[in-house]
């Protein structure tokens, strides 16, 4: 964007390069309430260019955590193609490394629901349509976990270590070797679907056979 409109005109107007505030709620979330959250998420959308291979992983994780499943799983579905069909059209230059970690971000802060509460993981998993299951390791202080998460529950295992505590949305759960946990997972009551400014709006997620080419895989709204 910045190599071909003047920055006279981009500075008259009310945009965002990427999703910093965003990325704030993210790494800082028990500084926002749930409305504010949703509130801020659905305010900078409009005004968020994503003129950067990052941003669609931050984004991706907040619309999850807002419940606009949907929304995420076509920002999800940006970040993963991103080099493998070259969607910023720059692949050539090479790989977008910071990129491929976010499609892990993405999956497991996103879809997972993970983050750090009083010293301890916490995770709100929740999937959008056309994900069945997810499924994810994580070692946190010398302890290795195991997640299974479906549209109606999650189950955590606690794979090696000794006994931890950690949260499953509002409630502690304390796991051991000795058998899994299982939680039944809740649904939030998302607002409309955020718009996105003209021509960036995200890829949209088709609900098809990853063997299929990315012309069928990927409806590219631009």
């Amino acid at each position: 964007m910045f190599l071909h409109i003047p920055y006279f005109d981009l500075y008259r107007k009310q945009v965002i390069k990427q999703a910093d505030l965003v990325l704030a709620m993210h790494l800082r979330g028990d500084a926002f309430s749930p409305e504010q959250k949703a509130r801020n998420f659905a305010y900078y959308e409009p005004l968020t260019v994503r003129d950067s291979s990052l941003s669609a992983v931050t984004q991706a994780v907040i619309a999850a955590e807002v419940g606009q499943l949907q929304l995420a799983y076509d920002y999800f579905a940006e970040v993963a193609f991103l080099d493998l069909y070259d969607l910023a059209q720059n692949t050539r230059n090479g790989l977008h490394l910071a990129s491929l970690v976010g499609i892990w971000t993405a999956l497991v802060a996103g879809f997972g629901g993970l983050r750090l509460r009083d010293g301890s993981l916490a995770f709100a998993p929740r999937l959008p349509e056309g994900i069945n299951r997810l499924t994810f390791r994580v070692v946190f202080r010398n302890r290795c976990i195991r997640v299974k998460i479906t549209p109606t529950e999650a189950q955590y295992v606690l794979v090696e270590g000794t006994l931890l505590a950690v949260w499953h949305e509002d409630e502690t759960i304390m796991l051991s070797t000795q058998k899994s946990v299982t939680r039944p997972t809740s649904q939030i009551q998302a607002g409309p679907r955020p718009d996105q400014p003209p021509g960036r709006v995200p890829l949209k997620r088709a609900a098809r056979s990853l063997s299929e080419g990315p012309a069928e895989l990927l409806h590219h709204n631009r």
